[in-house]
């Protein structure tokens, strides 16, 4: 088949790689010539492994090409996906511009039948939106069908999880678009559910706040488990080996953030609000997620006292590990905090960075630790697990350790002559 993404961003970029690999023919059409310019050269603009080596070897077998002309684009392909960005507007809602943007063009330039794909995260009816937007831009009046088809990616593990997804979700009432989406995925040996565009959609949005209600209730029971002087692990593994529960997601820390959770949930809340419905339950997550890294400031800053002048050094800025995306990452709400107090803050992350006149960021984590009053872990990137903390302890001024994530083992640090504090783990 013939495919256009439209939006080469994480998502699009991502698809579009694992199209390719699926034998099809991608273009992918962005309007930002920029990111056209790093993705054609074989440069990933951002971090996700694994993806690089795909670029490079779909553009050199030429399945894969990029360019920004519509019009050549939508002549060449028959299954169009919207992949572009729905971004958090201030009120909460999804920002539908670009969808509608796209929509337009998508209108615009159709010769011929198209099946239109949305991919982007959107909140319920926007299949039907989109429909009314592209019959609406249409010069000629050609049939074509619009279908629901959420992604459920993983930032960090993306490829993984296009290659071997779970489940696909095709929101659809045209049996012949339901017929070429099954052709599409019919290598796939995951269950293929088949619903209506509004439930496609509201599945994305239910599953990621679903995750985060888990992140933000283990955070709730780790803040009780400090009070008990309980470790929060074994409560985490006492729930997490009950089969209805499950064990994923309830790794208690500082919270969730990044590009999803945040925008995903707000956007349901949003749009339930405008329904007359108040999702209680996900609300007081939310208000919980946003207190969690300030929770665990508290506690940095009750055991060492005012930070002013201090030096505290920072590991992770990224809101999770193998990716360099700092989006609500918690680690920045931290860092800013920090800042106020005007301790002095000295950042370490192996790929993101960030942009903080008064917080500097190192290249090696020992010359981050090195001279500090107090290490705070904030994403449990691998390399912090295996550092020779042993050596640390030595260049340190003082040796307390705040792990946000409970990446390391309270014990072995007690042992090597840390004063260990965790979350949930007194």
């Amino acid at each position: 088949m013939n495919i256009l993404v439209i939006g080469t961003g994480y998502v699009g970029t991502t698809m579009a790689l694992i199209f390719c690999e699926m034998g099809h023919k991608v273009t992918g059409l962005d309007v930002d010539q920029d990111k056209l310019t790093s993705l054609q050269s074989g440069r990933l603009y951002f971090y996700e492994p694994g993806l690089e080596e795909l670029l490079k070897k779909h553009i050199q077998s030429s399945q894969l090409r990029f360019t920004h002309d519509y019009a050549q684009a939508m002549k060449e392909n028959s299954i169009l996906f919207i992949c572009v960005g729905t971004p958090m507007g201030e009120d909460g809602r999804a920002d539908l511009s670009y969808v509608k943007n796209t929509a337009n063009e998508i209108g615009k330039y159709m010769k011929s039948y198209k099946v239109i794909v949305d991919k982007s995260t959107v909140p319920v009816g926007t299949t039907e939106k989109v429909t009314e937007w592209i019959q609406e831009s249409q010069v000629v009046k050609i049939p074509f069908d619009v279908v629901s088809n959420p992604e459920f990616l993983r930032e960090g593990t993306a490829l993984h999880d296009a290659l071997h997804p779970n489940r696909i979700v095709v929101g659809t009432s045209s049996e012949k678009a339901l017929k070429i989406m099954n052709q599409l995925y019919k290598d796939f040996s995951c269950p293929i559910l088949e619903t209506s565009p509004k439930a496609a959609e509201l599945i994305k949005y239910a599953a990621n706040s679903f995750l985060a209600l888990k992140i933000s209730y283990i955070n709730e029971i780790a803040r009780y488990c400090d009070t008990l002087c309980i470790n929060v692990h074994d409560i985490s593994k006492g729930i997490g080996l009950d089969e209805r529960i499950g064990p994923q997601f309830l790794k208690a820390g500082i919270g969730y953030g990044g590009s999803c959770f945040p925008k995903d949930v707000n956007a349901l809340l949003y749009s339930a609000n405008k329904n007359n419905i108040n999702l209680d339950v996900l609300e007081t997550s939310v208000r919980l997620n946003e207190a969690q890294p300030f929770y665990f400031l508290d506690k940095i800053t009750s055991i060492l006292g005012d930070v002013k002048n201090k030096k505290m050094a920072v590991l992770g800025i990224s809101f999770k590990p193998e990716t360099d995306d700092i989006r609500e990452s918690p680690a920045i709400k931290i860092i800013d905090q920090l800042l106020k107090l005007e301790a002095t803050v000295k950042v370490h992350d192996p790929v993101a960075h960030i942009n903080r006149d008064k917080a500097q960021q190192y290249s090696t984590v020992e010359e981050t630790i090195d001279d500090t009053d107090a290490v705070i872990i904030c994403t449990d990137w691998a390399q912090y697990k295996n550092l020779n903390w042993r050596e640390m302890n030595k260049i340190m001024r003082s040796p307390y350790i705040f792990d946000g994530r409970n990446m390391l083992h309270p014990e072995e640090m007690k042992q090597l002559g840390f004063i260990y504090y965790g979350v949930g783990c007194c």
